[in-house]
């Protein structure tokens, strides 16, 4: 007997939800404990500020506070979601991963689980929901990016510590008629996987207690060249596999690692300059997994987009890994 599937249907993000953390971190506090000074730190990173989660604040909180809007937003239940994905890199514990709690949390018993692509994180877990959604498995999925990346960097480290922060942003996707989730565009190269990476694995600091306590570092300067000269490239992908031209596209929210990097993708991408970019990262900071829809939610925020806006969205990170699609916005 043949297994019976329903027909594919329709897909698309139902609604955006944010959580910022109340603390405010300027580059002055920064500078002190890394030995740069403010000017610099904003000239190199674009960074004016960035939010800080509290010490007994979690992944799971963020993520359930971003849930709840992003429901809310959508005009969903969260004890009637079918599915949580989470996207983070920061969980402290192994196992067990944080979406079932979170799941819990917003009172339902979905499928629920955890996804680590790093600051791709997003990018990944909203193209799985799609598919959750199109086959059938699920009818509402909630897409969670959420990391407190200042639990696994050294407070200390220029390399990091100038740049990181926390939050947590979430999506609802479910059956939207006309679609709006586009084709993910996606990949990896793990030859340079050390370029952004933990300085030692938990093993070895078993093995050996007298080693650092293992944090993230990351090569700047060469994740910088990569993400220049090859991120537009899956950007153009993206919006080729959508059946979009770079004119149709209201807004760009590439992953906010630095303005820096950010401004030389678009300008070697030539966007109109209609389209609307995202450049949350001055005042969020790089929050990882949540940073592409804390951006989108600003941007809704300020009116600089509105629903059914055309937007491209572009995460890339530790793995290295990369991943982009078109989406029409709630």
């Amino acid at each position: 007997m043949l297994i019976q599937r329903a027909a594919a249907q329709d897909v698309g993000i139902l609604g955006i939800g944010a959580y910022r953390p109340h603390r405010v971190v300027g580059n002055d506090e920064v500078a002190e404990r890394t030995g740069r000074t403010p000017e610099w730190i904003e000239r190199r990173t674009g960074i004016v500020e960035r939010r800080y989660a509290a010490a007994d604040e979690t992944v799971a909180d963020m993520a359930v506070e971003a849930a709840r809007k992003a429901a809310a937003d959508a005009g969903v239940a969260p004890g009637g979601l079918d599915a949580v994905v989470l996207a983070s890199m920061s969980g402290p514990r192994q196992t067990p991963g944080s979406a079932a709690e979170i799941a819990d949390r917003l009172g339902t018993r979905a499928a629920a689980f955890d996804l680590n692509a790093a600051c791709s994180g997003f990018c990944y877990a909203l193209a799985l929901a799609a598919s959750l959604v199109r086959d059938g498995s699920a009818r509402h999925v909630a897409v969670i990016g959420s990391d407190k990346m200042t639990d696994i960097v050294a407070p200390e480290d220029p390399s990091t510590a100038l740049l990181f922060a926390d939050g947590a942003g979430a999506m609802v996707v479910g059956p939207r008629e006309g679609g709006g989730i586009g084709p993910v565009v996606w990949g990896s190269d793990g030859s340079r996987r050390e370029l952004i990476a933990h300085s030692a694995d938990w093993l070895r600091y078993r093995d050996d207690p007298g080693i650092a306590w293992p944090t993230m570092r990351m090569a700047g300067p060469e994740v910088f060249r990569w993400a220049i000269e090859e991120m537009p490239d899956v950007a153009r992908r993206a919006w080729d596999a959508a059946g979009v031209r770079p004119d149709e596209l209201d807004a760009f929210v590439p992953h906010q690692a630095n303005l820096r990097m950010i401004e030389t993708v678009v300008q070697r991408l030539g966007l109109p300059a209609r389209v609307a970019v995202a450049r949350d990262v001055v005042h969020a900071g790089n929050t990882s997994a949540a940073s592409i829809p804390l951006a989108v939610a600003r941007l809704r925020e300020s009116g600089a987009v509105g629903t059914g806006d055309l937007a491209l969205f572009l995460g890339f990170g530790a793995g290295l890994t990369w991943g982009a699609q078109v989406v029409r916005l709630p």
